[in-house]
């Protein structure tokens, strides 16, 4: 299996900084050689189907473009 992370980082809110959560993010090829996503949350980690890492991406930069953040 190899994994690029191309996020890691503790997160916290905005106000409450003791409210915080490890993400770290990136692509697998867990699955056969399937470049896929791959979450972690705190301890826990998924690999996303192609289907739904789509989806999750394509939510995340419209609300990027959204909050102009994004080009």
């Amino acid at each position: 299996m190899a994994t690029t992370m191309f996020f890691e980082e503790t997160i916290c809110d905005k106000e409450d900084k003791e409210m915080a959560v490890d993400l770290e993010f990136g692509r697998s090829s867990y699955y056969h050689g399937e470049n896929l996503l791959y979450l972690k949350i705190d301890d826990k980690a998924i690999i996303l189907d192609e289907k739904t890492g789509r989806r999750l991406v394509e939510a995340m930069v419209d609300t990027g473009r959204y909050l102009g953040y994004a080009d």
